[in-house]
Formats: C-alpha cells, sequence, structure tokens
C-alpha cells in the first residue's frame, strides 16, 4: 500500500545540523538549525504527489468500475427479445397475463435449483444432459409453447436413445450419460427409450443405487427418494 501524504513528507530527513566552528580557546555545543526553506518545498512538493496519486488511483478506479457495470449501447435490448418471443408463445396458446406470470414463476424454480440450466421458450429449459418442459395451464402433460400448437392434448413422445421422466404435467428429457441431480418429490412414470439393454440408475442421497431400468422399459416411479439420475 502505497505511504499517505504525511509518511512520504515524514521520510524526507531534516537537513543534518550544522556543527558551528569551535573557538581555538572555547568548545561550543553543536546547534540544529530549523529546516531550511529547500527542505520545507521537497516536503510540499511529496505531499503533493501522494495527493496526485491517491486521486489519480480513485479516478482510474472509478473508471473502471464504471465500465465494469455500464452495460454497451443497446445490450439492454437482449434480454427483452426473448421475452418479447415468449409473450407472443403465451398469447398463441390463449393463456392469460397471469397464467403466463405463474408458469414463468414456475419457470423460474427450475432454474433456481439447476446448475447451468437456461431458458430457452416460455415454458422450456435446456440444462447439462438434456431438457425440462414446464407443463402450461390446461396442458394435462408438457409440450413446447415454441412448437407449432397441435390439436388434441397428445403427449411429446420419448425420442429414441431418450430417458424421459415425468410428474404432473412436467417432463424431463435426458439424452447423455452423466450423472444430474433430481428435484423432484411425490409419484411419477418414466419412459427409458434408450438403445437396448441400455441401464439407468436412479440413486438416493448417499448416491447409492435404489433401483434401475433396462431399456426399452416403461413404469411407474415415486421420486422423493431419488436425488440422483444417472440415463447410461
Amino acid at each position: 500500500m502505497k505511504p499517505t501524504g504525511e509518511a512520504c513528507a515524514s521520510r524526507v530527513r531534516a537537513p543534518k545540523a550544522r556543527v558551528l566552528k569551535a573557538c581555538a580557546s572555547t568548545a561550543r555545543t553543536p546547534t540544529a538549525r530549523t529546516p531550511t526553506a529547500r527542505a520545507s518545498k521537497v516536503r510540499a512538493f511529496l505531499l503533493k504527489l501522494s495527493v496526485g496519486a491517491v486521486a489519480a488511483g480513485a479516478l482510474t478506479a472509478g473508471t473502471l468500475s464504471a465500465s465494469a457495470t455500464t452495460a454497451p449501447a443497446g445490450a439492454e435490448a437482449v434480454p427483452d427479445q426473448p421475452r418479447q418471443s415468449y409473450a407472443a408463445q403465451l398469447d398463441r396458446a390463449g393463456l392469460t397475463p397471469g397464467q403466463g406470470a405463474a408458469l414463468q414463476g414456475r419457470v423460474d424454480g427450475y432454474l433456481s435449483r439447476l446448475a447451468g440450466g437456461r431458458q430457452v421458450s416460455a415454458n422450456r429449459i435446456e440444462m447439462p444432459g438434456g431438457e425440462i418442459t414446464v407443463g402450461a395451464p390446461g396442458q394435462r402433460s408438457a409440450r413446447d409453447l415454441a412448437l407449432p400448437p397441435v390439436s388434441g392434448a397428445l403427449p411429446a413422445a420419448c425420442r429414441s436413445g431418450h430417458l424421459c421422466l415425468y410428474r404432473g404435467s412436467d417432463s424431463l428429457d435426458y439424452y447423455r450419460c452423466g450423472t444430474y441431480n433430481l428435484t423432484w418429490t411425490g409419484d411419477g412414470t418414466f419412459n427409458n427409450n434408450q438403445t437396448r439393454g441400455t441401464r439407468a440408475r436412479f440413486l438416493n442421497f448417499d448416491k447409492v443405487e435404489r433401483w434401475s431400468s433396462a431399456a426399452p422399459e416403461t413404469g411407474t416411479a415415486t421420486w422423493t427418494p431419488v436425488y440422483y439420475v444417472v440415463p447410461c
């Protein structure tokens, strides 16, 4: 940490005491003279430098802080674009503003619990290893609102090579191997539509296997004791 102006000034040593010449017959005690005008100017100069350095540092820090917190021109419009797109999806689905807000609240709940989750439509989230589709009001099974509307309430099929989990109107779709957190509770169903013989494992809090499923297989499940899903 740089010294302050006073500390800098204190480091300037006063002129050494000059010793008056002693008379040949009488010895006189050396007398310290007061600092000269030159020494005072040196101290004032060093103090000025110190104050200037502090001010420059504050100015630099303020500039850096402003550049770090101020978004470039036009940056604020970027997050508005997906929101406008989501609003159009909600309107096309016939949802009221209140229903849209409730749906977004559920999406936000997932995002708060998912590491690396990213909302990509009004009711779909991409996450490491797969995606979540949140059931919209009026949907008995989740369907991405970004897709063209279809007649009937048929659920989206679990694609080949995927492991799909369901709870209520929400669906989880895994398509990459790995170990993933599951925050669901309650009962639901699953569809292990992976390559024949591929074993999906469901683990408890201690990552001990509770049960598994060999593809292809569908069935019911209780999600409360399952904390981790290992699709393959």
